[in-house]
């Protein structure tokens, strides 16, 4: 796996604040539906154009913004069908095994595009990765449904450790960029906040769940714009 140059990463004030000016993505869709991608492009020109020192999207090479659209919207649904899975199987619905199953092609999408750049070895192994996090997510929540303590403790571990892989994973990857210490308390912090508003549905505090759930997106949309800005400096020949 190539490594990446030394990047500065944006502060999360920056992140917000930006998010804040298109105008709040959290608003944009409703749980279930698609991204509205007009706005995603707001955010990711505004993003952009602030990256370059410049409040106009001129100066935004369309590759830039391409790529930040889509990981904004693969990041996105993550979040998206995630939700809508926790929805449906605290409800019982009968559509949690077809919500569940586009729920791990987002992993699959995910890890595919980053082949183009870390190559196909790479993509496999965030896309086996990320399942894992869906699946011992699923494994958690049904010891929390069935009220296991035992087994909530040993999905919990094992939940936990999958997310620090996944950020060992993309520490390695850019080594200069993301520290490990760092992607590991990021990716803590992603799994605190599924936790939490995932109990919060199980436990029918709805309108708790949709306020952490709220931080959670803004989260990872973060994230998104992260990794954007990591691959766009790593290989600056591919998006002039």
């Amino acid at each position: 796996m190539e490594t990446m140059t030394s990047h500065r990463r944006p502060k999360l004030a920056v992140v917000f604040a930006l998010l804040a000016v298109s105008g709040g993505l959290t608003a944009a869709y409703s749980v279930g539906a698609a991204p509205d991608q007009s706005t995603f492009q707001e955010a990711a020109t505004v993003s952009m154009a602030h990256n370059h020192g410049s409040g106009s999207s001129s100066s935004v090479p369309a590759a830039q913004l391409e790529l930040r659209l889509s990981m904004r919207t693969l990041w996105a649904q993550h979040m998206e069908w995630t939700r809508l899975a926790i929805v449906d199987f605290a409800s019982g619905s009968a559509g949690f095994d077809t919500t569940a199953g586009r729920l791990l092609q987002d992993q699959a999408d995910i890890g595919d595009a980053i082949k183009p750049f870390y190559g196909d070895a790479a993509g496999a192994r965030l896309t086996t990765l990320l399942q894992t996090h869906i699946t011992e997510f699923v494994g958690l929540f049904q010891a929390a449904k069935a009220q296991d303590a035992a087994g909530l403790e040993t999905a919990k571990t094992a939940v936990y450790a999958n997310a620090r892989e996944i950020a060992d994973f993309l520490a390695a990857a850019n080594p200069q960029s993301w520290k490990q210490d760092e992607m590991r308390s990021m990716m803590k912090e992603h799994i605190d906040q599924t936790i939490s508003y995932g109990s919060a549905e199980l436990n029918g505090r709805y309108a708790e769940g949709i306020a952490t759930y709220d931080l959670a997106e803004q989260h990872m949309l973060m994230m998104a714009d992260d990794l954007s800005d990591v691959i766009i400096n790593a290989f600056p020949g591919r998006f002039r």
